[in-house]
Order: C-alpha cells, then sequence, then structure tokens
C-alpha cells in the first residue's frame, strides 16, 4: 500500500474477534485437597501433585523442574524450565511461559524430605541402569530417567480421581485449586497473584478466585440475617405507630 500498488490495507477490513472468558473451571476446597494428597500415597504422581498443588504450578512447569533449580541448603525452588507436549514426544525449554513465571520459592520441609526421598530413589535407578539410565537432571521422570509425558500425567491424574471416587476436573485445575484455597486461608489478591505468577492482577481477578459453596452460603446467611432484622424492624415500627 505504501509503494501504491494497491489501493488499501485489505486488513484493516478484517474484525477482531472478541475474547471468550473461560467458566468451566472447577476446583477442589481444603478437604478435598488434603483427601488428593492421602490417596496419592504410594502413586507414582505423589510427589509430583504435592508439588503442583502447593506452589499452583502448570503442568508444563512441574514437568520442566530440574535438581539443579533445587537448593536444598537455602531451601528454594525456582521455576525456570517448562516442558510441553509435542505430539507424543516433550519438547523442553530453558524458559518459563513469560519473564513472571520465573521465580524462586521457599520451600517447606514437608516439600523438602518428600523431594529427597524421590532423589534417593532415583540415584538407585541410576546404579541400576547404569548403561540406559535417562540423566538430564529432571526431577519427574520414568525409571529409566526420561521426563515424563504430559499426556500420561493427564490420563493418569483423572485415572486416580476416578478410582478414589474424587470429582472430576482437569489437572490445570489443581491451579485454581490452589488460588481459591489461597483466597479462603485469607490472602489478598496481590499475595495470589505473586505466588501464582501472574503477569497481572487483572489475570488473577477474572481466572483463579472461585467462591466456593461454603462462602457463598456465609454471604446467603448474613444477608437472610440482616433481612430478617429489617422486617422485624419493620414491624415493630408499625406496631409503635398503631399503639
Amino acid at each position: 500500500m505504501k509503494q501504491n500498488i494497491i489501493p488499501f490495507n485489505p486488513v484493516s477490513c478484517i474484525e477482531k474477534p472478541k475474547a471468550q472468558k473461560f467458566t468451566g473451571a472447577k476446583f477442589y476446597n481444603e478437604k478435598q485437597i488434603e483427601q488428593l494428597l492421602e490417596v496419592s500415597k504410594g502413586d507414582p504422581l505423589e510427589v509430583f501433585l504435592l508439588v503442583t498443588v502447593f506452589y499452583g504450578l502448570r503442568r508444563s512447569e512441574v514437568l520442566g523442574l530440574k535438581w539443579g533449580a533445587v537448593d536444598f541448603e537455602e531451601k528454594t525452588v525456582t521455576i525456570e524450565h517448562t516442558a510441553i507436549r509435542t505430539n507424543k514426544n516433550v519438547h523442553k525449554l530453558d524458559r518459563t511461559k513469560n519473564q513472571a513465571s520465573h521465580a524462586a520459592f521457599p520451600m517447606p520441609e514437608r516439600v523438602i524430605s518428600r523431594l529427597l526421598e524421590l532423589k534417593k530413589k532415583q540415584d538407585e535407578h541410576k546404579v541400576l541402569q547404569p548403561n540406559d539410565y535417562v540423566d538430564e537432571d529432571y526431577i519427574f521422570t520414568k525409571l529409566n530417567g526420561e521426563v515424563l509425558l504430559p499426556c500420561y500425567v493427564s490420563k493418569h491424574f483423572r485415572l486416580l480421581l476416578k478410582n478414589n471416587n474424587l470429582p472430576h476436573i482437569r489437572f490445570h485445575d489443581l491451579r485454581h485449586s490452589s488460588a481459591s484455597f489461597l483466597k479462603s486461608l485469607g490472602f489478598d489478591l496481590k499475595d495470589i497473584q505473586v505466588w501464582l505468577r501472574h503477569k497481572d492482577i487483572q489475570t488473577t481477578m477474572n481466572l483463579y478466585t472461585y467462591l466456593d459453596m461454603e462462602a457463598k452460603g456465609n454471604i446467603a446467611d448474613t444477608l437472610s440475617k440482616i433481612t430478617i432484622v429489617r422486617n422485624r424492624l419493620l414491624e415493630l415500627f408499625i406496631l409503635l405507630e398503631f399503639c
């Protein structure tokens, strides 16, 4: 168009599609989260789920965790790698979704002890498979050291929920569950944004804060009590007028 080859830019006629807000997310409350962690004991995804729920990580971020990002002395873990699905393979990246997603977190004893147990098992597998073990420093791997497939994590997660009669949720909904749990504990949106590493607080407000049924019940009870009190005051006022 600048060269006067065409009279106008045809792209300017395109109507930009409106963003569709996702409304299908579900989440677990505190009791269901603890139940999930309890039934997953001894499961191949036991530590995987603990880390996911505790830090509210994306699946790609948990898969991308490396031992080099864990500092047992300083008790910190850094989110700096990801692993995503590409057809039937795994594409490993030395970066996160965005700059805000790259962050370091403190590790409590509950997480440290489970990671140390997992590391001990991996070291044993390395000894048993000196020629076949794939040592790429990843934390969550198969028995031969290869990083877990994203599809395996999602399918196994669904099976775990089904076998233990837990409500069906997507694996990513554990991130929603973490956000809602933090909110129920009294943390404000800014705290939750920092913990979940959202680029802006609007994402936290729009996608990851939900009121569970108990919270809705408290609101309903409070509104009901206010209505009852107002009605009684109105009745008393009418009686006093007639007296």
